[in-house]
């Protein structure tokens, strides 16, 4: 308790200095929760889009079911195909209902017959859809091919980039704010060096000085972190209705969990304190060095 004292009057005494190095974490752990939650958000949307059928083929009027098993047999021996999913013109036409109920005018004169069937495609990789869209355009059954040509690739490369430049700016921050509280704590040392000097001639040992102000770096990190997530949690809050669309809302990625804010701040406190005590320590050591 004495130290934790100690570590109060520590921050009472320099209370600018305190706020900031809290604001420099603040600033950190703000960048590295929205970071996550991009992060995290790409790679759900990036997983639905490679679990939905990726290229689909329309087959014209009176296709055969035993011409549709044998395109399905030579896809499969591709090995490039991870599901194959035929929809005849009744499946076609139900679908249809399902997705246009909430307007009867468009269910009008429409039946199976104006439907054509078509074969749904997962591939293993997005590379591989032009090549399996090129064997599909080859049957003399199949009246058209639609594959989304980039759209997985271009998503695979919004989600590599978004790591890369979350990566960077919260590594930078993270060296940044580090270097704030070596400062701080160095300067309020600076500040006590006398009693520092007193203590030691009474005998405290090097544990016992350093202790207070290891703490104070460990509160520095934790505040800065809470507090980034908080602010994080309420833009995420606020702008929830505005993100949100008939796309988000099938992939089921807002709201966000509770759980995965929790797991957020919990990773962040740790991350905080540890930094926070890492600085800190660098500062006391350096100083007593001397």
């Amino acid at each position: 308790m004495s130290f934790i004292k100690v570590t109060k009057r520590n921050l009472r005494r320099t209370p600018y200095q305190a706020l900031v190095a809290s604001m420099a974490m603040f600033s950190t752990f703000l960048v590295l929760s929205i970071f996550l939650i991009l992060a995290a958000g790409s790679s759900v949307v990036l997983k639905y889009y490679e679990s939905k059928p990726q290229a689909i083929a329309f087959f014209k009027d009176n296709t055969s079911l035993g011409d549709v098993d044998a395109i399905k047999k030579a896809l499969e021996q591709t090995g490039k195909v991870t599901s194959l999913k035929y929809i005849s013109q009744d499946d076609a036409l139900q679908i249809y209902k399902d997705r246009n109920k909430a307007n009867p005018t468009l269910l009008e004169m429409v039946t199976a017959k104006i439907l054509p069937a078509s074969l749904e495609i997962s591939a293993a990789n997005p590379e591989d859809l032009k090549p399996i869209a090129g064997i599909l355009k080859l049957e003399p059954v199949v009246d058209d091919v639609v594959y989304p040509e980039d759209v997985v690739e271009r998503l695979s490369k919004a989600a590599s980039i978004i790591r890369g430049v979350g990566s960077g700016a919260v590594g930078y921050l993270l060296i940044f704010a580090s270097l704030i509280i070596i400062m701080v704590i160095g300067f309020k040392m600076r500040l006590r060096r006398q009693e520092i000097e007193i203590m030691k001639l009474l005998g405290a040992s090097s544990w016992f000085i350093r202790l207070p102000f290891l703490l104070e770096g460990v509160f520095y990190g934790v505040v800065g972190a809470i507090s980034a997530w908080v602010a994080s949690y309420v833009l995420l809050w606020y702008f929830t209705p505005f993100l949100q669309s008939e796309l988000l809302s099938e992939i089921n990625i807002l709201p966000v969990s509770p759980i995965f804010m929790l797991l957020l701040l919990a990773a962040e406190v740790v991350i905080s304190a540890l930094i926070g005590l890492f600085a800190s320590f660098v500062a006391v050591r350096r100083y007593l060095k001397v």
